[in-house]
């Protein structure tokens, strides 16, 4: 969605600041893959084509259908791993900057709709001053799981009606594994997700999510329900340019209903956030090149204008502009 946190003291505390999908690319890679894999999704389901791409983030689609004699390790099981550059992640007050590693695949399988990634934060040990990962004391694993259920399929009998086509069980559970116990974050999102037909080729879902809120870099909402999520993905085919497919994938996250500003009783906190991300995939059959731009407002729900952790007042920079740029390969 991707989105790793890096330990800072603030008030003896440690807290995390996003920096991927988070290390700055970890955040975009994510989002952007998840955006492809649920866009890809959708036409993988009747095993019409192939999604080269997957954000949490972005899907190229390949118009060969995975046979067994196709050159992927799986016909139905789609797998990359690619190298993620980020700049002015705002997962949190601080921009940061970071090249990280991801494992990620997606696919569909009778009624599981499948797609996740695992990252690597700094494992190049390359990143800004307030980014860390492996090597550092920072988060050594970050990992975001995105499972939907066909709902029409288990009950055997289609659901949909109007645009909306099929529906599902939505789930996403994030999990940063952290250098300590001020530094993970451990996050389960669960609620009804559905594809919708636009009659173009235009790709779209959608889910909505209530927030269950376990570890979270010491902030006030910890170990409660805590608020909502609402997610819309869009995946648009732009075509094949010289032997590859080009492809624009989107998505949004809003989260709102939190009660941590309530709960800190501090104005550097939110109870919304904001995130979109938009991405251009040019994708072969192996190979894979992406660029995105973000935009955050209140990323990590933190606000406000100086704020002060302890070493001295700074501008918060949770609002504005992030961008990644990946290379990967799909197998």
């Amino acid at each position: 969605m991707i989105n790793i946190r890096y330990p800072k003291e603030i008030n003896g505390k440690k807290w995390m600041t996003r920096a991927k999908r988070c290390g700055a690319l970890a955040t975009w890679i994510g989002m952007a893959m998840s955006v492809s894999l649920l866009a890809a999704q959708t036409a993988w389901a009747d095993g019409s084509t192939d999604s080269t791409l997957a954000e949490s983030g972005a899907v190229v689609t390949d118009p060969t259908p995975r046979t067994a004699a196709s050159p992927y390790v799986s016909s139905w099981f789609h797998q990359s791993l690619g190298v993620i550059g980020s700049k002015d992640i705002r997962f949190g007050p601080y921009k940061t900057n970071d090249v990280y590693l991801e494992y990620e695949y997606f696919g569909r399988k009778g009624p599981f709709d499948l797609y996740g990634y695992v990252d690597a934060p700094k494992v190049f040990g390359v990143g800004s001053k307030h980014d860390s990962g492996v090597w550092d004391r920072g988060s050594p694993l970050f990992t975001e799981q995105e499972p939907r259920v066909s709902i029409d399929d288990v009950v055997g009998k289609h659901l949909g009606f109007g645009p909306f086509k099929e529906w599902y069980l939505a789930f996403d559970w994030i999990y940063d594994q952290g250098y300590n116990i001020g530094g993970r974050q451990n996050t389960l999102y669960s609620g009804i997700g559905t594809d919708i037909d636009t009659h173009t080729p235009l790709i779209l879902s959608a889910n909505l999510y209530v927030k269950r809120q376990w570890e979270n870099y010491g902030a006030a909402n910890e170990n409660s329900w805590d608020g909502y999520r609402a997610q819309m993905k869009y995946i648009y085919p732009l075509g094949t340019f010289h032997g590859g497919n080009l492809t624009y994938v989107g998505f949004f996250n809003y989260d709102f209903g939190s009660r941590l500003r309530e709960k800190t009783g501090d104005d550097s906190r939110t109870d919304t956030a904001f995130v979109a991300t938009n991405v251009l995939i040019y994708s072969f059959t192996h190979w894979r090149f992406w660029t995105a731009a973000r935009y955050f407002h209140n990323g990590g729900q933190w606000a406000g204008g100086d704020l002060n952790f302890g070493d001295g007042p700074f501008a918060n920079r949770s609002t504005g502009w992030g961008y990644y740029a990946s290379v990967g390969y799909q197998f």
